[in-house]
């Protein structure tokens, strides 16, 4: 049932890249991305920096990708396909964090 590289060509990709197991390869890159974004937003986000918006913006252009290419291949495959879920929970919050992003942007150049 959660077996995404078994179904979705580009989750088998990456996660061959990382191991020829794709469930450690799958397994090994959501580790990675849960505590890459962890680190993200406890120092650059949290403390400030200059990155913090690119790195935040990365994030976003990630999670649309991913909250509108999980469905679509669930509508191309006529059902539920795993990663549809999160991905439809994550959109929102990409959406408005990209919003917070788009505000301070804003604001940045108001103040210039």
């Amino acid at each position: 049932m959660f077996r995404l590289w078994e179904s979705f060509p580009p989750a088998r990709f990456l996660t061959g890249l990382v191991s020829s197991d794709h469930a450690i390869g799958f397994l090994v890159l959501n580790v990675s991305l849960v505590l890459l974004g962890l680190a993200c937003w406890w120092w650059p986000a949290r403390r400030g920096w200059a990155a913090a918006v690119p790195i935040a913006s990365a994030w976003v252009v990630i999670e649309l990708i991913n909250g509108v290419g999980h469905p679509a291949w669930s509508l191309l495959q006529g059902g539920y396909t795993p990663g549809v879920l999160t991905a439809v929970a994550l959109l929102p919050v990409a959406l408005l964090l990209a919003r917070q992003l788009a505000d301070e942007g804003r604001r940045a150049a108001d103040d210039a």
